[in-house]
């Protein structure tokens, strides 16, 4: 009997959606360049919000614009420059710069500000819905769930480099971004091919906010 329920108990959490609403984490991301005076300190910064908040995930993204200033970045990749661009659009700002942080795709601030970036993350922890979308994660395959959305919502696998892949001084440097689909609601399940480290996101399409975050572990 003891093995029996030991059983059941071990396969109910095998198979229940690994996060929730209110524990997806917020998402922090950075724009920056190595040629941005700024970033180093905006890297320690994060660092140290992450080493001190287990409910936050960093992505950073390396932009081009600045290499004008020096070597080109071998880390910038077009879609960093692109989904920057689309939230300064959004949330009416008059241009992009480094180092800016992201939080939820939803509020901004310098990543340098420690105070503005703490404030960032408790507004978004307070903005978290009781009921709203969920990923969860079992093996390979990503199953998507939960409250119907207002509007269609991209499913993005987002890869990353871990810390012991590089020695940039960057917090989970973004190497590459797909859309693996557009979920409208109903129970659904995706295929994730990460071969470094991935997070998968529910955002608002258009560069919208960010529903849901979930990091991966590495399917087997």
């Amino acid at each position: 009997m003891i093995r029996f329920f030991a059983l059941f108990a071990w396969i109910s959490f095998a198979f229940t959606p690994a996060l929730y609403a209110d524990e997806s984490p917020v998402l922090i991301e950075l724009f920056a360049s190595q040629n941005c005076p700024a970033c180093p300190k905006a890297h320690r910064t994060l660092k140290s919000v992450k080493a001190e908040n287990d409910d936050v995930l960093i992505l950073t993204w390396s932009v081009d614009y600045w290499d004008y200033l020096g070597e080109p970045d071998p880390m910038a990749i077009p879609e960093a420059n692109t989904r920057q661009a689309a939230y300064v659009d959004r949330l009416n700002l008059r241009a992009p710069y480094t180092p800016q942080s992201i939080y939820d795709g939803a509020k901004q601030c310098p990543a340098t500000r420690r105070n503005r970036v703490d404030e960032n993350i408790d507004i978004r922890r307070r903005a978290r819905a009781d009921i709203a979308p969920t990923l969860s994660q079992i093996g390979a395959t990503i199953i998507v769930q939960g409250a119907v959305p207002d509007a269609p919502l991209d499913i993005l696998l987002i890869e990353y480099l871990p810390p012991s892949a590089h020695d940039t001084g960057m917090v989970n440097p973004v190497v590459s971004t797909q859309r693996l689909g557009i979920w409208n609601g109903t129970e659904m399940q995706v295929e994730a091919n990460c071969q470094q480290s991935c997070a998968v996101l529910l955002q608002g399409q258009n560069h919208g906010e960010i529903i849901a975050a979930l990091e991966l572990e590495k399917p087997v």
